[in-house]
């Protein structure tokens, strides 16, 4: 993702998560981080075939702890697989950045979200409870976890279709 990308981005923002979007400066914010040697975030956004953004997902590492900040996929794009290629370069990037466990949260109410993150290996640990403002929603909080060493933050998947840049 890059700064020109935020403007669509916002968009689907607000259409997916209209209770507790982002704002601008929460994107700028998280793009001031994903550059450089010392980049301690990602963010990719996919594109369709004419060069509409059809999803977004980030990533923030700090020491070997990753969190998934945020995965988002247009509603016409949904369950064409497009959320699972997103995530499978999420976790590429915590290997990439040495991330040996990865978290999440996701709403209490969004199960395709949960079963995504459970095909991938995440494991429920716990909750916070009103997360998600101003609906007060609980968030789930997951963890998937690798052995120090293994190389990989996450199982393999493949990631084809979509075109999807960081």
């Amino acid at each position: 993702m890059r700064w020109w990308d935020i403007d669509p981005v916002l968009g689907l923002e607000r259409d997916l998560f209209p209770e507790d979007a982002w704002s601008r400066g929460m994107f700028w914010s998280e793009l001031a981080h994903s550059r450089g040697p010392e980049a301690t975030r990602c963010y990719l956004v996919a594109e369709s075939a004419d060069g509409r953004v059809v999803g977004y997902a980030g990533l923030a590492a700090a020491g070997d702890l990753a969190d998934v900040q945020t995965i988002a996929v247009a509603r016409d794009h949904q369950g064409t697989g497009l959320g699972a290629r997103l995530l499978t370069e999420l976790l590429r990037a915590a290997t990439a950045f040495e991330c040996h466990e990865v978290m999440l949260e996701c709403r209490v109410d969004n199960l395709p979200a949960q079963k995504l993150y459970e095909r991938f290996g995440f494991t429920p640990i716990g909750f916070r409870r009103g997360y998600y403002q101003p609906g007060n929603v609980d968030a789930l909080v997951m963890r998937l976890t690798t052995e120090p060493g293994s190389g990989s933050a996450a199982g393999s998947a493949s990631v084809q279709g979509t075109d999807i840049n960081d």
